[in-house]
């Protein structure tokens, strides 16, 4: 399988959101290739978004978001937790989406070893910052371009069909009316969503 190209990320970031759903994350470690469909993901949609880091301009953490689309966005918050974004639309433009949760297709070893408090197998992704823990994903990959095989990236996933369900997108309580913007997207009835309802 190759990445998705460029074209994937370029475009509207709410379709793009949709559109990573069932697609494969790929985790190209030292020793062992990790993978996960992913089933969840959020939608942060330029500099009026109130909810985006962008939103009140660029700063050293948030430049990536600023440049070309495909490539990772990886934060640090709360002292403790990575979270992984995939910059979308145009360059200059600061947009991305958030992949909230996986489905562990490969590597599941080497992800249980990062994730000793798991106590089953849907716990192991189901979430931003435990998808991160699970997948060996920190800042040493912000800025690399997803777009070309390398350590990270997205390919796609085996045909299949599933309903999407979108509901307001989590923690984003401060963004004044961009809280309630329904640009949380997940896979229906997957049991690996982080959380299955969010109203």
């Amino acid at each position: 399988m190759t990445p998705l190209p460029r074209s994937f990320y370029d475009r509207d970031t709410v379709e793009v959101a949709k559109g990573l759903l069932g697609k494969v994350l790929v985790r190209e470690a030292p020793s062992v290739r990790m993978a996960v469909k992913i089933v969840e993901t959020e939608a942060y949609v330029g500099p009026h978004d109130k909810a985006c880091h962008a939103s009140k301009g660029m700063t050293e953490r948030n430049r990536v978001m600023f440049g070309e689309p495909g490539h990772a966005y990886v934060y640090f918050i709360y002292g403790m937790y990575h979270c992984l974004n995939i910059v979308t639309e145009r360059e200059g433009y600061p947009a991305a989406v958030l992949i909230r949760a996986g489905e562990p297709l490969e590597g599941v070893d080497a992800m249980w070893s990062m994730r000793k408090k798991a106590r089953k197998m849907e716990d192991l992704a189901s979430g931003p910052g435990r998808l991160c823990m699970a997948m060996d994903i920190d800042r040493k990959l912000n800025g690399i371009d997803m777009c070309q095989k390398g350590p990270l990236y997205v390919e796609d996933g085996k045909a299949e069909s599933f309903d999407i369900v979108s509901s307001r997108r989590i923690g984003v309580d401060y963004a004044g009316e961009y809280k309630d913007k329904p640009w949380r997207f997940y896979i229906k009835d997957s049991p690996y969503v982080s959380v299955t309802c969010y109203h």
